[in-house]
């Protein structure tokens, strides 16, 4: 499976509420999606201060976006638009 393809199931498994299994496909990577992915999971899970710290890690910002749903399509979206892959 490429990075791409993890990154995207994370997103997925990350939008229909399923935050362990996207937590475990991101939370070893370094890389900026994965990061970027994380960062969403725990503003998900309310816990501003980790979110916070994981888009210190990015090139986000925590305010970017106020609801994690419409993030995680822009994710989606940038997935879909940049090949990741690698």
């Amino acid at each position: 499976m490429t990075q791409n393809t993890a990154f995207m199931k994370a997103v997925e498994a990350a939008q229909v509420g399923r935050w362990d299994e996207a937590h475990e496909i991101v939370q070893n990577s370094g890389h900026p999606v994965a990061r970027w992915i994380h960062a969403v999971l725990h503003k998900i899970e309310g816990d501003a201060w980790n979110s916070r710290y994981w888009y210190d890690k990015t090139e986000r910002r925590y305010e970017d976006y106020a609801d994690p749903q419409q993030e995680l399509t822009a994710i989606a979206a940038y997935l879909r638009e940049n090949n990741t892959a690698g």
